[in-house]
């Protein structure tokens, strides 16, 4: 372990990674970067799987190293005291909610979480018979809920349109964007908005990198880059006009899917935030002392959540299993444990470019439990029917003993409910399995217990706290569900031959970061030129050996609208460039492999290929 620590923690954090010294993959920012601790993460076993990234979860509550790189990370002092001020500001909010609003926006996971956030707050406030004054935005709609629609965060135009049309009216307006790896500029363009509106906005960006970490290009079709925003955004934080909570909390378990610990950073993030705000709402002045103790309940999560790390191992390989014989995960949830549930498969397609009905989720009550502004959308097709009701009149009948099962809820939900569900689900698989949340003192009924053949069982302490306790417990049954499918999804899929080391080496290329982030998959794999990468990415984006001055001339935004309908572009570009092959001899190869990673593996391999960056630093 580190030497000294500031603050006392619930949990053992990793001793300072790689990632933190001078030198380490300096091109790329802290939220593109490999993590040293999951260089191996593709010859794990299911068990080593758990360990491996409940170790790079553990990593958003380490303290800084002030031997390494100065990352100021989320219990730094000036971290802690930026969300104190932020606190403050939403509690004037909190005291004019008639005029007032906070709006939480973001793309992809990060909207979803807006969603969600939003809602808990809302009902929090409803709670105390108090006027609701959350608000969400999400790029692409309220159809980023159930289905991926990641293009839409390529457009600032449209966020800052967005955030006008919801704040209408409004006289103070606290908007928190989130964008993990600095870089959407859908969040660029409502940051660009509200600073041009310092009279009514106070804007606030919440991510996990360094400002001068943040994306540098020009957004295409705009005036600027995502970090000569940031960069404006940082000269207000002396003024109190604009802040910036963008703690490090290390490189991904997976190199790049912020689904996963960027994910949870927000949500303990503002959650935490949010909550000092209401208590000091009630008198309770905002400082250090309360933002710990609720910082602290997460860690709790973290140790609660792995101590049933077997039980999450088992339900790994069983869903991998299910995969790989072309079977599905369905995730069945109750209450806001089913908006998670949904969440994990929906982030699952675009990720490891899965065909949606591979992992599906569904929550009781349906949208109606969402409670998105939308409303019902379950007639726009079969990917948007989400309720439980849906699952049992048009999935189930189809269910078979190689899928499996999931459901998710509290000892506090309807049992018997229930009770029914799973009999109705043993009578098509074998493969049932539950986690189950309950508050100290209460046990599952062994009626229920005798009919599930794997419980993954979390019992959570009493809070002795005032009305926030009850929000504070809920959080941490999200989170440490959230933990949960993240590691069971991620997992299965590299079981799935999804993965290289630590790299997603399958995903869609369906916006200009997914674009970047391709070719920078290509450079550390071949150690070719960026230049070179871009050309065979292009190759195979087209299918087209030799490309004209016409595809040479597009914009990024042509080529991801050319990639959303192929599949497979980045592994054919690997293989193609690691081989020195054409791409239809490159495509054929995978094709004709057990899985892209050992198509890829076996590539490596070739006699006077040129060493990638990967290669010479894992020697």
């Amino acid at each position: 372990m580190r030497g000294t620590r500031k603050y006392q923690h619930v949990i053992e954090t990793p001793d300072p990674g790689k990632w933190e010294l001078a030198g380490y993959e300096e091109s790329l920012p802290i939220s593109e970067k490999s993590n040293p601790m999951t260089r191996e993460l593709d010859k794990a076993d299911p068990s080593q799987l758990v360990q491996l990234l409940r170790d790079c979860d553990a990593e958003i509550f380490q303290e800084e190293d002030e031997n390494l790189i100065h990352y100021h990370r989320l219990y730094s002092e000036s971290v802690l005291k930026t969300m104190g001020d932020v606190a403050k500001r939403v509690q004037e909010v909190l005291k004019n909610p008639d005029d007032s609003l906070v709006v939480l926006s973001g793309c992809g996971t990060s909207g979803r979480l807006a969603l969600l956030l939003a809602n808990s707050f809302n009902g929090l406030l409803k709670g105390l018979h108090k006027t609701p004054c959350y608000c969400y935005i999400m790029s692409g709609g309220d159809r980023s809920i159930v289905t991926s629609q990641e293009s839409s965060e390529d457009n600032p135009q449209l966020g800052a349109q967005e955030l006008e049309k919801v704040c209408e009216g409004k006289k103070n307006v606290l908007f928190i964007g989130i964008s993990c790896g600095l870089s959407a500029p859908f969040i660029a363009g409502q940051l660009d908005f509200c600073m041009r509106h310092l009279d009514v906005y106070l804007p606030v960006l919440v991510g996990f990198n360094p400002v001068s970490m943040a994306r540098n290009e020009r957004i295409e079709g705009w005036h600027s880059s995502f970090r000569q925003v940031a960069e404006r955004l940082q000269t207000l934080h002396d003024s109190q006009k604009g802040f910036i909570l963008n703690p490090a909390v290390g490189p991904e378990g997976v190199s790049g899917s912020s689904r996963m610990k960027g994910g949870s950073a927000t949500k303990i993030l503002l959650e935490t935030l949010l909550l000092v705000a209401h208590k000091a709402e009630s008198n309770v002045p905002v400082t250090e002392k309360c933002l710990l103790e609720i910082l602290r309940t997460y860690e709790r999560a973290h140790k609660v959540t792995y101590s049933q790390s077997k039980k999450i191992a088992a339900l790994m390989k069983q869903t991998a299993t299910s995969l790989q014989k072309k079977g599905h995960l369905y995730i069945l949830g109750w209450g806001t444990l089913g908006l998670v549930g949904i969440m994990d498969a929906v982030e699952c397609v675009p990720t490891y470019q899965a065909d949606w009905r591979d992992v599906r989720g569904f929550i009781t009550g349906g949208y109606h439990s969402i409670e998105n502004k939308e409303g019902d959308l379950s007639s726009l097709g079969p990917q948007f029917s989400i309720s439980h009701e849906d699952f049992v009149k048009n999935v189930l009948p189809s269910v078979s003993e190689t899928d499996t099962v999931l459901l998710i809820f509290t000892l506090d939900d309807d049992l018997n409910q229930i009770e029914k569900l799973v009999a109705l689900v043993k009578e098509k698989t074998s493969n049932i399995q539950v986690i189950c949340h309950a508050t100290a003192g209460q046990y599952l009924p062994n009626s229920l217990k005798k009919t599930i053949p794997s419980i993954i069982g979390l019992t959570w302490p009493i809070l002795f706290l005032e009305y926030e306790g009850a929000f504070i417990q809920k959080f941490q049954r999200e989170l440490s569900t959230k933990w949960i499918l993240d590691t069971v999804t991620s997992g299965a899929y590299t079981l799935r031959g999804k993965i290289f080391r630590n790299f997603m080496v399958d995903f869609k290329i369906n916006n200009s970061k997914l674009f970047h982030r391709a070719t920078s998959v290509l450079q550390r794999l071949t150690g070719q030129s960026h230049q070179r990468c871009t050309e065979v990415l292009l190759q195979s984006i087209y299918g087209e050996q030799t490309l004209s001055e016409q595809i040479r001339n597009t914009t990024i935004a042509g080529h991801v609208e050319a990639a959303a309908s192929q599949d497979k572009v980045l592994p054919v570009a690997i293989v193609s460039l690691l081989r020195s092959c054409t791409i239809q001899d490159s495509r054929s190869r995978i094709n004709s492999s057990l899985s892209i990673r050992s198509a890829i593996e076996s590539s490596m391999n070739v006699p006077g290929r040129k060493r990638g960056a990967e290669d010479s630093e894992s020697r």
